[in-house]
């Protein structure tokens, strides 16, 4: 009797453990705002996130006190678009001006952390005269890029630095017709503004 009580109790144990381990695996639904889901590449120390449509809403109740910027790389904003209402490109990382280095584990051209990153923040932010108190909303092609910006950020003293954790293409497609596309989700399957136009006044030059 008791070694079929502890037969039972295992597994139950064993149960249990598969039941998290599958609610732990499952995956992030495109538009939740659910984050204890989300990648582990998505997931920063600030932990503070939108979904495109809270980063949109938020920066449309209080243009001039919330700073929102793409930190994708030029290229992209220039071949892929763009949020309309994005304040200025700020690139977290970079290709080198000659594309010579390919990253084989990416299958890309290299890039390279941006130097001029912080500083260039903090110029963008001088010129909207926003403090590093002011809320401020990073957008990248999928949400990985920003969360590491956020903790670059937080180092600097930034305190409210959200992550649009969809980007701004979204996640890829698995299986299917689509697959490996960047369909899933992000600000443009949204249907949020965007744009081919850049304003040259809103990009990024090194210094």
């Amino acid at each position: 009797m008791i070694r079929t009580r502890n037969s039972l109790k295992q597994w139950l144990v064993v149960g249990f453990l598969a039941a998290s381990a599958l609610a732990g695996a499952a995956e992030w639904a495109p538009g939740s705002a659910d984050w204890d889901r989300l990648p582990e590449a998505k997931r920063s120390k600030v932990g503070l996130y939108l979904t495109p449509q809270q980063a949109y809403d938020m920066k449309m109740k209080n243009r001039k006190g919330v700073a929102f910027f793409d930190i994708r790389t030029r290229a992209e904003a220039m071949y892929v678009g763009w949020p309309r209402d994005a304040d200025a490109l700020v690139p977290y990382f970079e290709h080198p001006e000659i594309m010579t280095e390919w990253d084989d584990k990416r299958s890309m051209y290299m890039l390279e952390p941006n130097q001029d990153f912080v500083p260039e923040f903090e110029r963008r932010l001088q010129e909207m005269r926003l403090g590093k108190d002011a809320p401020i909303i990073l957008i990248c092609r999928s949400g990985d890029r920003s969360s590491k910006a956020q903790d670059r950020l937080q180092m600097s003293g930034y305190t409210k630095v959200y992550s649009v954790a969809e980007g701004f293409e979204g996640d890829t497609v698995k299986g299917g017709a689509k697959d490996g596309q960047r369909a899933v989700n992000g600000w443009k399957n949204a249907n949020l503004p965007w744009t081919y136009e850049l304003d040259k006044a809103r990009m990024y030059f090194p210094h």
